[in-house]
């Protein structure tokens, strides 16, 4: 029956590790419900409803976080990867010669732009919550 499975195939080895590790994390996961169900107790108790730790009684808060906070860091990530886009071409600045100086000249004026941009539109101004 095995004959015409191809076991000299270099992936061969990584599928039957991966089939073995599903089988197993299949077989563990509903092994350990099956456990957790049988060893745990049923009842409430009034103990297990009570707050853990001292002091006032939690309440829930409404999310106060300003959007702002959430633009402020996507531009961030934004400029501090097209920055990074600037390395290889420092390594290889003599080789690209003329062609990527100017390259590099109008990725630069791009960025600009797109920084000048959000500063016109406040996006760089942290607003506070009130």
């Amino acid at each position: 029956m095995m004959s015409h499975m191809d076991v000299s195939h270099p992936y061969f080895g990584a599928f039957l590790l991966f089939a073995i590790t599903s089988i197993a994390f299949i077989a563990t996961t509903t092994v350990s419900r099956f456990v957790s169900r049988r060893l745990a107790k049923l009842d409430t108790e009034k103990l297990k409803l009570a707050i853990y730790e001292c002091g006032p009684e939690v309440t829930k808060q409404p999310n106060r976080i300003s959007a702002q906070f959430y633009l402020i860091a996507l531009l961030f990530i934004l400029f501090d990867v097209e920055i990074i886009f600037m390395f290889p071409w420092a390594v290889d600045f003599k080789i690209l010669g003329w062609f990527g100086f100017t390259e590099m000249i109008l990725f630069i004026v791009l960025l600009a732009i797109g920084f000048i941009y959000a500063w016109k539109k406040g996006a760089l101004e942290w607003h506070s919550i009130k």
